[in-house]
C-alpha cells in the first residue's frame, strides 16, 4: 500500500533511520509527501533541515494543485461537525485518497482518522 507522509511522519523517519530501512526493505518507499509539508516541517536552514532533506529527496513530493486543493475542502467540509480540521491535515488525506489509497505515517493521528471516514479509498492512519 501506498505511504504517505504528514509533516510529523517525514520527522519521524528523518530522525530514525532504522524504521526508513525497514520501509524501502519492505518494498514501501518511496513515500508521497504533499509539498505543503515542507512548509511545516522545514526550517529553510539547510544545517537544521538536513535530515529532513535527506528523507525527501528520496521521496514523491506532490504539488497541491486545484484540484487536489478542492478535494480537500470537500473532505475538511464533510468532516467540520463539531471543528474543522487543519487545511493541511485535509490536504494529506486527499492525497492518500487519490492515490487509491494509502498509509498516512503520522504521530497526531485524531483529525486525520475523521477525515479518512470521509475518503472513497481506504486511507489508514499509522503512527511511528
Amino acid at each position: 500500500m501506498t505511504l504517505v507522509l504528514d509533516s510529523h511522519g517525514l520527522t519521524m523517519l528523518a530522525e530514525n533511520r532504522a524504521r526508513l530501512d525497514e520501509l524501502r526493505r519492505r518494498g514501501e518507499w518511496p513515500a508521497i509527501v504533499p509539498s505543503v509539508i515542507l512548509t511545516e516541517a522545514l526550517t529553510g536552514d539547510h544545517r537544521r533541515d538536513y535530515h529532513e532533506n535527506r528523507v525527501l529527496r528520496t521521496c514523491d513530493v506532490r504539488p497541491v494543485d486545484e484540484i487536489l486543493a478542492r478535494a480537500a475542502a470537500h473532505l475538511r467540509s464533510r468532516a467540520s461537525a463539531r471543528h474543522a480540521p487543519c487545511a493541511v491535515d485535509a490536504i494529506v488525506v486527499a492525497v492518500a485518497d487519490q492515490a487509491g489509497g494509502a498509509i498516512v505515517l503520522s504521530s497526531d493521528p485524531g483529525d486525520l482518522r475523521v477525515l479518512a471516514r470521509y475518503t472513497d479509498n481506504e486511507v489508514r492512519i499509522g503512527s511511528g
